[in-house]
């Protein structure tokens, strides 16, 4: 008699350890998911624009433009930097204080150190649970990508050879609903 109530106080004991990992677990992934959409609701920027400056011309410039005209906060240097400012601090700004990084790879984005810099933000941040990243290849290959970043190729990305600014604003807007 004295087994068979050890056996049932013990099942018992597992059981209500099983529901209070549940609901710890539960409670956990329902004040993340809190967290991150009181975080991202206080961004003052909805999006980072990260890039090369030999692409503003023909990419980043009318991309910001189009951006800014479809009501959304930006933060793109030309917008953000006044002389005098100190670059570091006013990209770790931005970079803190957008929901998302436009990121747009191209060579020239390989072979620049604040791109880099920007970057590395941007994957710390998304290193937190927080999808961030919004990848746009400027004519590059997969194969390009690859050898820059293994990890970064994996993220579904538009591209500018089969993307228009209007249809990168239209993914945009489709994000932001």
């Amino acid at each position: 008699m004295q087994l068979g109530f050890q056996q049932r106080l013990q099942k018992d004991i597992t059981e209500q350890k099983q529901l209070l990992i549940q609901l710890t677990q539960t409670n956990y992934s329902a004040s993340v998911e809190l967290t991150n959409t009181a975080e991202t609701s206080l961004k003052k920027y909805d999006f980072f624009i990260s890039h090369a400056a030999e692409d503003k011309e023909e990419i980043v410039q009318p991309l910001a433009k189009s951006i800014e005209d479809a009501g959304f906060q930006v933060w793109y240097d030309e917008f953000s930097l006044t002389w005098g400012d100190s670059l570091r601090k006013k990209i770790d700004e931005g970079l803190a204080n957008s929901k998302y990084g436009i990121v747009i790879f191209s060579n020239n984005f390989f072979r620049k150190n604040w791109t880099e810099y920007e970057l590395n933000g941007l994957v710390a941040r998304e290193m937190e649970g927080h999808k961030v990243i919004l990848p746009i290849w400027h004519k590059i290959t997969k194969n390009e990508m690859l050898s820059y970043s293994p990890s970064l190729a994996d993220k579904l990305a538009l591209n500018t050879s089969t993307n228009s600014i209007d249809d990168i604003i239209a993914y945009l807007k489709k994000l932001n609903d």
